[in-house]
């Protein structure tokens, strides 16, 4: 009877056992990287951009409040430049309200990473945000591009939404060709370019580089909200299809 009172006993204590590892285990925090862009002149207007906060704001707190841990890091370092059309009235959301009043996240955009300084071991994805911004300087971001590159090859889930696909102009594959040749991918159309009048402004059109790289290019109409995935690369077609965007990487990472 003591022998099988002993068995019974350790049986109970190897589940609890087993049972808070699982926990752990499930608790396990998630690691993500975002990128945001350090450039803030909109061509030779002398208008100012940067990026676009819905873009960020709203990936942002879904992925926090799932538990994830957050670094957000730019190419120069220090202060990333926020599109002051996104910070307008007009394009307020949700997100972007709760962005307004969270002293934490905007001490974190005033004080982001010098992206060189990133070892992408350390992150579990990575997530662009958009704005006008990465067209001029993620696109042609040597130290962003070797990231991307790191990430897709450990085949971590690498997503961007809007303008933020830009980033990916010069990505390639380990045999040189374009990364998102043969793969389905959005990001900000043609026509949505036109409707805010920056066509003639921007040095190129997100829809443009990622048919002309070989993307299998799709979208839906102007404004809607929508997100494609093809393998662990994601991608999103405007500011409203941010949330998409996340739930698709927090779906990834599970």
């Amino acid at each position: 009877m003591a022998l099988l009172a002993y068995l019974v006993v350790k049986k109970e204590r190897n589940t609890k056992k087993n049972r808070n590892h699982h926990n752990k285990q499930k608790k396990k925090k998630m690691n993500i990287l975002f990128v945001l862009t350090s450039h803030d002149k909109l061509g030779d207007t002398g208008n100012k951009t940067g990026f676009w906060v819905e873009e960020f704001a709203n990936p942002y707190y879904n992925l926090l409040d799932k538990g994830a841990s957050i670094t957000i890091a730019t190419p120069k370092g220090g202060a990333a430049p926020i599109d002051p059309s996104s910070a307008s009235p007009d394009a307020a959301t949700a997100a972007t309200v709760r962005f307004d009043k969270d002293i934490t996240a905007q001490a974190l955009i005033a004080t982001t990473k010098v992206l060189a300084d990133i070892n992408p071991d350390n992150f579990d994805a990575v997530f662009y945000p958009g704005g006008h911004g990465p067209l001029w300087d993620l696109a042609n971001d040597a130290i962003s591009i070797a990231l991307i590159e790191n990430f897709n090859r450990q085949e971590k889930p690498i997503a961007f939404v809007c303008h933020a696909p830009a980033a990916l102009k010069n990505v390639k594959n380990a045999d040189g060709t374009p990364l998102v040749k043969g793969k389905k991918v959005t990001g900000f159309t043609n026509t949505e370019e036109d409707a805010v009048q920056l066509t003639s402004i921007v040095p190129f059109l997100v829809e443009d580089m990622l048919t002309e790289n070989g993307g299998i290019y799709s979208k839906k109409e102007d404004w809607a909200a929508y997100a494609i995935q093809d393998g662990h690369l994601i991608t999103g077609q405007n500011p409203a299809s941010s949330e998409l965007v996340a739930e698709k990487l927090l779906e990834s990472l599970k």
